[in-house]
């Protein structure tokens, strides 16, 4: 039975080996081509180290576009539509799940059916209402529409559904009001739920480039998806390089809330919907 159990073990790391490599070989070779010249990455065979190190696609980078304006844009939007997702979904994820109120089954509903529609469905209503209220080319445009989600109320709700009812009566009776029990009771044994809102929430964010190429009309408006699109591709050649260099540059950023807040994310994801 010993040497079954090492052999299934075995093999469940061969596979879980296997995997990995497929998950994180295409970021690896993106790494390591953005420091390859532009022959060696178009050379068939490609190779996978490079053959020559170089640093001039992130120097061109740098140089053919406006990198600190179009990183500043994409860390404002991301941030700030973050922090309203954080504040909005957990008031209205609250509400949903402890407070008392006519139509609060009706409201979840509308919610859940939401979270059905396609996005491109909306997205021609929700480009007229930004025009409409003069917020094209701005960071209000850029950021309003999406300052709450039906996922993340969902996600909310769901997990202060596992918050004891308890805690808030208990609260209650000592005479603290709904926002007092929001801010010091509740959201201190959220932080879970919120880790996870907060990546999936950024990596959205950062990576939207339909939304900002549409609303962005000038370059100092530009986030780095954008900017990347629009300066990688020349008369009638792409840029792989600088494509690679730009990639790597987005890419940073998400790893590093990941990794700061991955304890939390699977915490979250793992107990979300258990009650």
């Amino acid at each position: 039975m010993r040497r079954r159990d090492l052999l299934a073990r075995g093999a469940l790391y061969t596979v879980l080996g296997l995997g990995l490599l497929v998950v994180v070989g295409p970021f690896l070779w993106a790494v390591l081509s953005s420091m390859k010249p532009e022959a060696e990455i178009r050379r068939i065979p490609a190779t996978w180290w490079p053959e020559v190190f170089t640093l001039g696609n992130y120097r061109e980078l740098l140089s053919r576009l406006d990198f600190p304006q179009a990183f500043a844009n994409s860390a404002i939007v991301a941030v700030l539509t973050t922090l309203g997702n954080l504040a909005f979904c957990s008031l209205l994820g609250y509400a949903l799940a402890k407070l008392r109120f006519p139509g609060k089954r009706a409201l979840f509903l509308v919610v859940l059916g939401t979270l059905m529609v396609p996005s491109m469905v909306t997205f021609v209503p929700q480009f007229v209402m930004v025009s409409n209220l003069g917020l094209v080319n701005s960071y209000g445009g850029l950021i309003l529409p999406f300052l709450a989600t039906p996922f993340g109320v969902f996600l909310m709700r769901q997990y202060l559904l596992s918050i004891p009812d308890e805690l808030i009566e208990a609260a209650r009776v000592d005479g603290a009001g709904e926002l007092r029990i929001f801010a010091r009771v509740v959201m201190p044994l959220c932080g879970p739920a919120l880790a996870t809102l907060t990546i999936l929430t950024f990596l959205a964010s950062w990576n939207n480039f339909l939304w900002p190429l549409v609303v962005a009309t000038t370059e100092d408006r530009y986030t780095l998806p954008v900017a990347l699109a629009l300066y990688s591709v020349g008369q009638n050649r792409i840029d792989y390089g600088l494509v690679l260099a730009g990639a790597v540059a987005v890419l940073l950023p998400v790893v590093i809330v990941f990794v700061l807040l991955q304890r939390h994310f699977l915490r979250g994801i793992a107990t979300t919907g258990l009650k």
